[in-house]
Order: structure tokens, then C-alpha cells, then sequence
């Protein structure tokens, strides 16, 4: 084995087929290894003409054995003939932490290996890997960067893990943490108008790729999927635009979930080319613009969104307008094992929910209880669960209606104008949750002024704005209920990020 380092634990799966890793201190049953500590593949025998050493960068609440644990990405690179690193970071975050450290620590790798890395990086770990070259000096040792759906843009489920009505669940859960706060997509404006801004941002070439898949009914990152469905195409936990940068250069968007992508299987033969000496790039400013006039600034209507917390019996309803093609109820929550029970108006019940444990990143530890009706009668539906000990829930209801075209959300300055067809007959109201540049909660539930449907955003300070609007009201005479999320970001001169 190669002498690196401080001290080894010899790490061996597969012994036939993969190889093995030698790790500074050790990873057992999937728990992340040590931030900061970094991992040495077995050297291939051959090793591929003019390739660079691969460093893998894990995501959002995961780890290094991301790469090699249920994953054929290390034992396919090594096949290949390329020379492997693998690190640990904070999983839980800021890009801020996680760049700074990956910056000094990818000198050492530089150094072991004696020529610059390739980083391939999944998920979040993308954004860390740029942070890193562009605030924290790391480009002297990265020849470039690919990019496994990485959020570039952030993801509105990280806005929705820190909505009003997430609160109950993901504060029990755990899934609020400095990583997620930082993925909201307020604030991941205001990084990119200081990343994309920076003097640095052209000296590494970045490479990304983007997945359109997540699942059947039931499976891992179908429930993610579906509520990311009303703003694109995306894998489960984020969407194609976001795996996007626009002087970065596609490889490819294909049909792969966010896991299956960081798969060796699905995506190494795809961007094998780019990790050797001959690959070429090129970015320019103006590439950027004409790119970053295609997305869209509006925030879609197609969820119902309620949360909170009960012991013993609960009910919660759910008004559903006429003309709905499906409607999927899916309650989230920190118990595996809930009684759930669904009526109809006309008092028809159904029982069959499907019970899938969360793969998203950003509700890790929930269970999903999920249930689609096609055509659904218009009229009051009634979810009534039981739990013996105390649990906390997120039911999120997505629509698939054509309502859902006819209400949306937008801020136009300091205001978030809630936009409605004159065949809805509504009534709004807008609670704000206030976190500090820290990410701490400094107002909870705080009620908006507004002006018709239109709300002020309030300005208390630097930081995240999470603002969640209820909407009540009727669609050709029968009820109608819809909830919008968008967050923005106030920085220390008061101007406003939005995405």
C-alpha cells in the first residue's frame, strides 16, 4: 500500500473487483469519516495516458463513502486507469467552511500527487469546489471541475426545509443546518453575484452535468421530483437549471436521479475525456448574459402546504378545486409508522399509502407517506392520522390542475406581488421567517404589511427571508387552496437578492 500520511486503516470491499482506499482514520457503517480528512486509492496498475488524479468531493449531508459504498464510481475510475482521492468535508456546512477547507487541503493533495487534481463533485459539493477556487485560492492545484447536479442555483427544497410550515419537522429531524440554510435560493443569488462577479471566476475550467429522472411513484426521489416538477426538469432533489453555470460547458443532461448520476456506471464514460492534459475550454463574460436572461423569475402555484405537530388522533384538510387532473398528497414525517387515513367529500376513503424513507439531502431522517388520486372530486378532502408518541409533520399536496398556470408569485423590489387570473377569487396572506447572515431564526411567523396581494418585504437586517403565502379562496365556485415559497436575501447595505 502507499505510505500517506499520519496513519492508515487499510479499507477493502469487493476484494476481487475493487480496490482498495487507503483512509486517514476510518469509515465504518456508512457514518462520515473526519472533516478535513482525505483518502488515497490503490494505484492502477497502468495508469491512463496524460490523465489527471481524480479528487471526489461528496454533497449535502453526505460523505466520502458516497463514492465507494453502493457505488461503482471509485472501481470504475480505477478500471479505467486513473489515480484516486477522496475527501471529507463538513456535511453539514456552509460552502464558505467547506471551500475555505477544501482550499488548504487539496494543496496537500496537489502535493502528494505531484501535478494538479480534476475534481468530480457531487451535489452541493460542486458550489464548495468553487467556492474554493474562486474566494479561497485553490486554483493552482485543480485543473478543472465537473459538476454532478450541483445546485449552482441552490434548490427551492432547501427554501422549503426552512419554510414556516417545515419548521416543526425539520427542526426534529435535524436537516437545518448552515449547508441547507446556504442552498436557499435568496441566498444562493446573492453567492453567485459575488462568485460569478470575481476576478477568478474564468481561471478553472468547470463542466457540469444534469439529471431529469427521479423515479416511480414511491421510490426514494419521487416525492422530491414531483414538488420540484412545478419549476423544471430535474433529478429529485435539484433542478437542470440549477445544475447549470452559464460559462461552464454541458457535458450532458440525462435521464438520472441524484443518485444514480454520481454512479460509475451512469455517468464516467460520459466525462472520462475531460480528466486528461488534451481537454480544451474556453468561457467568456458574454456567454454568462446571454445565458442568464433565459430563467424565469416566477414562483409557480402548484402545492398546498400545511405543518405542524399532534399527539394521539389529528385531521387536516385540503380543499381541491374542480378540473384537477391528480392530486398527490404527500405527508412527510419523523415517524416511519403513522396510521394515515384520506377521505374524499362524498366520505370514500383510501388507506393505501406508500411508505418511503427521504433521499433528497434536505429532509434526511423523514418518511414519506404518499398517495395520488387521478380526477378528484372538487370539495373537502380529510386526512385524518394517529400516533401514539408525538409527531411532527409537513403535508405537501401537489396539484396537477389549470389553476397552477393561472397564480403565481414574483418580487418586484422590495415586494412579493402574488399574481392571479380574474377566474380566481382569492385572498392572500404572507408569513416571513428572518435569519441572520449566521443562520439563526431572529423572527418567527412574522405577519407581511400588504397592499391588496401585494406584500412588503420587511428589512431587518442582513440575511435570509423565507417567505411562505397562503392562499385561500374559489375557481369556478368551489374551494380552492394553494401555497407559494420564495426566499430572498438582504445583505449588509440593504440591497436584495432574489432568485
Amino acid at each position: 500500500m502507499i505510505n500517506f500520511k499520519k496513519w492508515f486503516v487499510v479499507f477493502t470491499a469487493f476484494f476481487l473487483t475493487v480496490p482498495s482506499v487507503s483512509l486517514a482514520g476510518s469509515i465504518k457503517d456508512g457514518s462520515s469519516g473526519n472533516p478535513g480528512e482525505w483518502y488515497v486509492g490503490t494505484t492502477p496498475s497502468s495508469i491512463a495516458a496524460n490523465s489527471h488524479p481524480i479528487l471526489f468531493v461528496h454533497g449535502l449531508n453526505s460523505s466520502s463513502d458516497t463514492w465507494y459504498e453502493n457505488n461503482n464510481m471509485y472501481a470504475t475510475a480505477y478500471q479505467n486507469g486513473y489515480e484516486t482521492a477522496f475527501i471529507d468535508l463538513n456535511a453539514g456546512k456552509s460552502m464558505w467552511d467547506n471551500g475555505a477547507l477544501l482550499a488548504q487541503k487539496v494543496q496537500e493533495v496537489y502535493n502528494y500527487f505531484g501535478e494538479k487534481v480534476v475534481v468530480v463533485a457531487h451535489s452541493k459539493g460542486g458550489v464548495d469546489t468553487q467556492s474554493a477556487l474562486v474566494h479561497y485560492g485553490a486554483d493552482p492545484y485543480i485543473e478543472r471541475v465537473i459538476t454532478l447536479s450541483s445546485p449552482h442555483r441552490g434548490s427551492e427544497l432547501a427554501d422549503l426545509a426552512y419554510s414556516s410550515w417545515a419548521g416543526w419537522l425539520t427542526g426534529i429531524i435535524g436537516s437545518k443546518n448552515d449547508g441547507t440554510y446556504s442552498l436557499q435560493t435568496g441566498y444562493m443569488d446573492y453567492y453567485r453575484s459575488v462568485t460569478d462577479s470575481h476576478a477568478n471566476v474564468y481561471n478553472t475550467p468547470i463542466y457540469t452535468l444534469g439529471g431529469t429522472k427521479w423515479g416511480n411513484f414511491g421510490s426514494a426521489l419521487y416525492w422530491g421530483g414531483l414538488y420540484l416538477s412545478a419549476y423544471g426538469s430535474n433529478d429529485g432533489a435539484v433542478t437542470v437549471q440549477s445544475s447549470r453555470l452559464p460559462y461552464a460547458a454541458e457535458i450532458s443532461v440525462g435521464r438520472w436521479n441524484h443518485t444514480t448520476i454520481k454512479e460509475g456506471s451512469s455517468t464516467f464514460n460520459l466525462f472520462k475525456n475531460y480528466l486528461n492534459e488534451e481537454t480544451f475550454y474556453s468561457a467568456s463574460a458574454a456567454s454568462f448574459e446571454t445565458a442568464a436572461v433565459t430563467e424565469s423569475a416566477e414562483t409557480p402555484a402548484g402545492h398546498y402546504i400545511t405543518g405542524g405537530e399532534y399527539a394521539g388522533t389529528h385531521k387536516e384538510s385540503v380543499a381541491v378545486e374542480k378540473g384537477v387532473d391528480s392530486v398527490t398528497f404527500d405527508w412527510i414525517s419523523d415517524k416511519k409508522d403513522t396510521s394515515l387515513a384520506l377521505a374524499s367529500p362524498s366520505k370514500k376513503t383510501y388507506a393505501d399509502f406508500k411508505v418511503t424513507a427521504d433521499d433528497t439531502e434536505f429532509f434526511k431522517g423523514a418518511y414519506h407517506h404518499t398517495l395520488t388520486i387521478e380526477k378528484p372530486e372538487a370539495g373537502k378532502w380529510t386526512l385524518e392520522t394517529k400516533a401514539e408518541q408525538k409527531e411532527r409533520y409537513l403535508l405537501n399536496t401537489t396539484f396537477e390542475s389549470p389553476v397552477d398556470a393561472m397564480l403565481s408569485g414574483e418580487v418586484k423590489g422590495n415586494q412579493m406581488k402574488v399574481k392571479g387570473n380574474k377566474k380566481l377569487n382569492v385572498k392572500t396572506d404572507m408569513t416571513v421567517e428572518y435569519y441572520d447572515k449566521n443562520g439563526k431564526l431572529k423572527e418567527k411567523k412574522l405577519k407581511a404589511k400588504k397592499n391588496g396581494n401585494d406584500f412588503k418585504i420587511p428589512s431587518l437586517g442582513e440575511g435570509v427571508y423565507n417567505m411562505t403565502i397562503d392562499v385561500k379562496g374559489t375557481y369556478e365556485g368551489t374551494p380552492l387552496e394553494r401555497t407559494l415559497i420564495q426566499t430572498v436575501y438582504i445583505d449588509d447595505k440593504g440591497k436584495l437578492y432574489a432568485p
